[in-house]
């Protein structure tokens, strides 16, 4: 099995400066070519500590793959020292340094000496092309060792090793492999609690291997197997797929690359269903969610926000009776919300949104107290409540999501009796 580490090269990665968003992205795709990273290492610019560092990695770890330090500065120095350490000269790299004075020479720009540095390649080594910048990439080969030099800016290193890096990582792999994943979408379930009830799978698991990533308010799961051909693969991943499916497949909602809003849309837009929404809480972001969907004209046809009780009572017509004895945070409030932004917008659905966002209570109720209204046509209007115990914006985007899953439920039911 080989094994990888990844080393970032810059002191403003160690001064909280730069988050190492490169690290956890590299990880993630090694893991889907069956390349296992076991370190994650950063150093600041300097020589010595570089030195040592890449003396380690070579004591533990197959492959190196280095990001950053790869600019034009003096401070990077990162294709400097690895080539002193295996003993081998720097040249320039022609295709590089002509992209980079031409560069210069369109915008009529002198180009500073420094601005070759970005050209220079360590001899012998694989030229990756930096379709976004100036810094070529390298990959070099030894008797024991793959060395992978990318630059630090994500905009650069993430294409660059998806288009040019990754391909040769497998194509030097000791044996051809196919590989596939597969995501699988879930929603109402938290991630450890999802991992607890997967418990024997994950840990047992070898090929396909199981991923767990906690989203806002959601969990995915990659699967990921390998094998000589995608069929044998496929086959893997179906079989773990089915077991996982009779443990928690309630909560599933979708796969690959379709969020729940993603659904929901395509799904009103199968019915043919047109939905209004009343928020109070929410502030519009349930119609924000809507919004950036192109087409949603066809479904979508408008919606209120009104977040005092005045506005609840002269634009969405919520009875006054209601607003004083139930008050806004109610069933009675949500359901008047919804029933009379479907009529006033003439939808076959209408939603709404009240309650306690935070930071402090609303008439008595607690923070993070929300109803959520559904009226539908030619059935009758019903009101959920939901209590969650976070922040402010936390209470507010997790209500726009309860928001869809319970739209998902209902067409679901509803074409459930469909076909009954």
């Amino acid at each position: 099995m080989r094994s990888a580490e990844v080393i970032a090269v810059g002191t403003e990665l160690l001064l909280g400066q730069i988050v190492n968003s490169n690290a956890a992205f590299i990880s993630k795709e090694l893991a889907e070519c069956g390349i296992y990273v076991y370190h994650h290492t950063v150093v600041g610019d300097n020589p010595e500590r570089l030195k040592k560092v890449i003396e380690i990695a070579e004591n533990r770890s197959n492959i190196l793959i280095f990001t950053g330090g790869l600019g034009p500065t003096e401070d990077d120095i990162t294709k400097q020292i690895l080539a002193g350490h295996l003993e081998k000269g720097i040249l320039y790299d022609n295709n590089h340094l002509a992209k980079i004075e031409q560069f210069f020479a369109v915008r009529k720009d002198k180009m500073s000496e420094n601005n070759k540095r970005q050209a220079e390649i360590i001899e012998g080594s694989h030229v990756l092309s930096n379709d976004f910048g100036f810094a070529a990439g390298m990959l070099l080969e030894s008797k024991k060792h793959t060395y992978l030099l990318l630059p630090g800016p994500p905009s650069e290193m993430q294409p660059m090793f998806t288009k040019y890096a990754k391909p040769l990582l497998l194509k030097n792999s000791d044996h051809e492999i196919i590989l596939e994943s597969k995501i699988i979408r879930f929603f109402g379930i938290g991630e450890s609690k999802l991992a607890d009830d997967l418990r024997d799978l994950i840990a047992a698991q070898v090929n396909p291997t199981i991923a767990t990533y906690a989203g806002e308010n959601e969990v995915t799961i990659r699967l990921t197997a390998s094998a000589k051909t995608r069929e044998e693969a496929l086959r893997l991943i179906a079989s773990t797929e089915e077991e996982i499916i009779k443990r928690d497949g309630a909560y599933i909602y979708g796969s690959g690359d379709v969020t729940l809003v993603d659904l929901v849309i395509q799904q009103l837009m199968d019915a043919n269903m047109t939905i209004s929404a009343a928020e109070s809480l929410t502030a519009g972001l349930f119609q924000a969610e809507l919004g950036g969907t192109t087409g949603i004209s066809k479904i979508f046809k408008g919606g209120m926000v009104t977040y005092s009780s005045e506005m609840k009572h002269e634009l969405l017509h919520v009875s006054k009776e209601t607003i004083e004895q139930e008050g806004v945070v109610s069933q009675a409030c949500a359901i008047e919300m919804a029933d009379n932004i479907r009529k006033l917008c003439k939808t076959d659905m209408g939603i709404s949104f009240t309650g306690a966002a935070g930071p402090g209570e609303l008439e008595g109720n607690p923070v993070g107290t929300v109803w959520i209204g559904l009226s539908v046509v030619g059935s009758p209007t019903l009101a959920y409540r939901y209590t969650f115990s976070r922040d402010r914006n936390y209470n507010r985007r997790r209500a726009v999501k309860e928001g869809f899953a319970l739209i998902k439920a209902f067409l679901d039911e509803k074409s459930d009796k469909k076909v009954k």
